[in-house]
Order: structure tokens, then sequence, then C-alpha cells
């Protein structure tokens, strides 16, 4: 309760409008992009208290530590330990298989954006645990964000990538300058050591 009121709250003295699609019912990789900004976050929070979607996400083992601890884990905080992977996918795994409903964040274009790809993590978790993807969304010259749609991924990547810049395509991000085009290392004809899923990072 306290988180919706807090997000009604926000969105009633906000700049920024909500414009959502229905919030997913199902658990999901719920990508947020363009990721150019640490408001970013705060945004992310604002939809999911707003739209009561349960939202867990990726960071750093050392934003867990101290009395940051509890506090990133009461917002959905997964440590990532990077020398365990596997583990990223298999704890995910429980819980859809728990039925739980949540929506995995991840923010692929990279820390803050001004990266030349995007991280294929979102995907291939996407893909190992059978959950579609969440467009989330960020949009400056509009003053908009929320969820667009949510789609399967077909494991032909060019053609899952196509869909997604199509969505991304007129979306600015808080800072603009630092948008991302949404293309993975694996659309090139010759591809570099994929990267694993824990390389998703935090907001």
């Amino acid at each position: 309760m306290l988180k919706r009121l807090l997000a009604r709250v926000f969105w009633a003295f906000s700049r920024w409008k909500l414009v959502s699609e229905s919030a997913p019912t199902r658990p999901t990789v719920l990508v947020g992009a363009p990721h150019t900004s640490n408001w970013d976050f705060v945004l992310m929070l604002a939809i999911a208290w707003k739209l009561d979607i349960s939202v867990h996400w990726l960071g750093k083992k050392s934003l867990f530590r101290g009395w940051r601890g509890p506090i990133m884990r009461r917002l959905g905080g997964i440590p990532v330990d990077r020398t365990d992977p596997a583990r990223v996918v298999k704890d995910v795994v429980g819980q859809v298989h728990d039925g739980t409903v949540f929506g995995l964040v991840v923010t692929p274009d990279g820390t803050r954006g001004g990266n030349e790809y995007w991280k294929s993590g979102f995907y291939r978790i996407a893909r190992e645990t059978g959950m579609p993807v969440t467009l989330g969304f960020v949009d400056r010259t509009t003053m908009t964000t929320g969820l667009g749609p949510t789609i399967d991924l077909t494991g032909d990547v060019a053609a899952d990538m196509d869909r997604i810049r199509a969505f991304y395509a007129d979306k600015a991000g808080v800072r603009p300058d630092r948008r991302t085009e949404p293309r993975l290392r694996e659309e090139l004809p010759t591809t570099t050591e994929p990267e694993s899923p824990q390389d998703a990072p935090a907001p």
C-alpha cells in the first residue's frame, strides 16, 4: 500500500507522464531503455509501484555491502556474483516455476548509455528461462515513460532485434546524447565471445 501511495504522489507532481500498455501477467524480462541517467531507476520504481508490478533487478555485489544491502534488496535488487553466472539464470528459473509474477529489470544498453552495442544478457536470460520481454521506455522529447509491448523472442536474433529497434526508434531517454542504438554484437557476421547473463548492469 505504501508503494502505491508513493507512486500516486510521484505521478501527481512529476513532469513525466505515464503512458503504458497493460502490466504483464506472467514473469517477464523488463527491458529499461534508453538507460542514460540515474533518474531511470526512480522512474522504473514509480512505474512498477503504480502498475503493481513486483520487480527485481540485477546489481553488482558491491552495491549490497553494509547498510545499503537491506535497502537494495527491499527495492528488488539481486546481488550478482560474477564468478558464478549460471546461478543467476537458475534463481530466475526457480521463481518462474514457483508461479511468481515479476519483472526482471535489465538495462542492456549499459550503465547510463554511451556504448556501441547493447549487452546480450537480457536476450539470453529470456531465451533460457522461456520468459517474454517487456519493453520499458523513457522519452525526454515527449516527457513520457512506461511499458510498451510484451514480446516472445523467437531465437532469430536479427529479427527479434529489428522489432525492438522499431519500438525504440523514437525513444530518446533522459539524456538523448547518451542513447545507444539497440543492437547486439551477435548480429554481426563475426561475433566475439558472448557475454554471460550476469553482465546485465545495475540501474
